[in-house]
């Protein structure tokens, strides 16, 4: 970190380029609070009062104009913002798209796309996610601390039983961390469930692993520095070129920092949460929750 980088408000990076396909729309702009709030509107309100100072979207071109008029445009005057369009022609250069594939290339991809708009400290979410604000004070304070040097990153680590859904299978990065609570690895898990008293996932076979609900899981909350766009180009890169023809393939960033983590090209932090998560990943999940605090 520079002499003056420690001062610099950190950013918050909103990935909104979603098209929400299990949920049955764009999910991203359909109100959940008491007051027809957004997911988005808690996290923005909860980021500026820890101290972000600036907010970029993630999005796509085919929603732009309904997005900023209901969202974007109503932040201009509480935060700087800035836009990012994650398309899936974005950042891949002379590879080819497969003519039958409908989506970008993951959340990894969603980051890199707003290289060319962030050169300070930078948080990234989900736009469809609820965190908590404590979650973004701890953030906030990491981004900005003097222990932030070098390639030194952070996630935000919520407890698995706190990230389940009554309506269905969810996927989750599951990480494994040191007595320093420094990240050793990410492992995905698909189809984890709750069956009864148990949590557990099964496997493309079929084969089922259960879980104590303490383990620490990602929810793409994360803490980055500038140096993670060059890590992400030569990954993406290195991607392409053997799933570039796989129609439903994806860049995932607990992937790529799992990758970054095992190179010893970076140190990520896990910066534990108590706190329960919401997300609307089926809409028989949309719902208020205990949410007590929104932009006005």
């Amino acid at each position: 970190m520079t002499a003056d980088s420690k001062h610099l408000k950190p950013t918050l990076l909103i990935l909104a380029a979603g098209v929400g396909s299990r949920y049955g729309g764009l999910k991203q702009m359909d109100p959940v609070g008491p007051n027809n709030e957004l997911i988005i509107d808690y996290s923005i309100y909860d980021a500026i009062k820890a101290g972000f100072g600036k907010v970029v979207f993630v999005i796509r071109d085919s929603f732009e104009q309904a997005f900023k008029e209901k969202i974007g445009n109503s932040y201009e005057k509480y935060v700087a913002t800035a836009y990012a369009y994650q398309e899936m022609d974005s950042c891949i250069r002379d590879f080819r798209i497969p003519a039958e594939r409908q989506q970008p290339w993951g959340t990894g991809h969603g980051i890199l796309v707003a290289k060319d708009v962030i050169n300070e400290p930078f948080a990234v979410i989900n736009a469809d996610d609820f965190y908590g604000p404590e979650t973004f004070k701890l953030m906030a304070e990491s981004l900005t601390s003097a222990e932030n040097s070098g390639n030194q990153y952070y996630m935000a680590g919520f407890l698995l039983r706190n990230t389940l859904s009554e309506y269905g299978s969810v996927s989750r990065a599951i990480g494994k961390v040191n007595k320093k609570m420094f990240l050793e690895k990410m492992t995905e898990y698909a189809r984890i469930e709750k069956r009864g008293s148990q949590i557990v996932s099964f496997d493309a076979q079929g084969r089922e692993q259960k879980f104590t609900g303490d383990e620490i899981v990602s929810m793409n909350f994360w803490g980055f520095r500038p140096s993670i766009f060059g890590f992400l180009q030569t990954q993406f890169a290195d991607f392409l070129r053997v799933h570039a023809g796989a129609p439903k393939s994806q860049f995932f960033i607990p992937a790529a920092v799992d990758r970054l983590i095992r190179s010893g090209k970076a140190l990520v932090k896990v910066l534990t949460t108590t706190g329960s998560w919401f997300g609307v990943t089926y809409r028989q999940g949309k719902g208020p929750g205990d949410h007590s605090q929104a932009c006005q």
